[in-house]
């Protein structure tokens, strides 16, 4: 059984950066396309980031491109999301999800296409 861990959310000022953790208990981590959603209170669950299982593709929600930046350690069975030019507007509790290999991103940015999640981490951008 695969378990997600996300770590580094926190508090941070509008403009500034964090960077989220998530790291993958099963030994095949290197087989998964990993995912970032969010969700923001009241609102449905979010496409954020996803990158393949072996890095060399990664896909974007168009409010987040240019701001974010999704990356993988496949030696450490980790994922990251570097998060710069934090707006209030990305305040959520960001999830960490995996599914295996889909024949189009398109699979990676629909929640319920994930096999695997995270518990999430709470990122509050202050304005």
């Amino acid at each position: 059984q695969v378990q997600l861990v996300e770590s580094g959310g926190g508090l941070v000022q509008a403009g500034g950066s964090l960077r989220l953790s998530c790291a993958h208990s099963g030994r095949t981590f290197s087989a998964y396309a990993m995912c970032w959603f969010r969700q923001a209170p009241g609102k449905e669950r979010e496409f954020v980031a996803a990158i393949s299982s072996s890095g060399g593709n990664t896909y974007y929600q168009p409010s987040v491109k240019g701001r974010f930046t999704v990356s993988r350690e496949n030696a450490k069975n980790t994922v990251y999301l570097q998060m710069n030019s934090l707006e209030p507007e990305d305040t959520a509790v960001y999830y960490c999800a995996a599914r295996n290999t889909a024949n189009s991103y398109v699979y990676y940015t629909q929640p319920g296409s994930m096999q695997y999640w995270g518990k999430g981490t709470l990122v509050t951008v202050s304005s």
